[in-house]
């Protein structure tokens, strides 16, 4: 699902809304979860999953066309966690 499709599904159920107000709101959802994960805050959505951040240290490897050792920096990735509910109606 793209982010036009959960608005247009949105939008479908909330009829006092019209579709540029339901886009607004999602953006300003989507705005406030990267800024809270940015922050290195946690989001969680009961029944649904729980997202942060992880933090890579820096570590030695390889450049496997050359064989080459390599330095690859500290980075940090976002990480969703699936919650309990939703794992049980995704496999049911």
């Amino acid at each position: 699902m793209t982010k036009s499709g959960l608005v247009e599904k949105v939008s479908e159920k909330v009829k006092n809304f019209t579709k540029r107000d339901v886009e607004i709101i999602v953006d300003a959802i989507f705005d406030n979860m990267t800024y809270t994960l940015v922050k290195g805050g946690k989001i969680e959505v009961r029944g649904f999953g729980s997202f942060k951040v992880k933090e890579h240290k820096a570590r030695k490897g390889r450049n496997p066309k050359t064989g080459e050792g390599i330095e690859i920096p500290t980075k940090k990735t976002p990480f969703f966690k699936v919650g309990k509910e939703l794992k049980e109606r995704v496999n049911s």
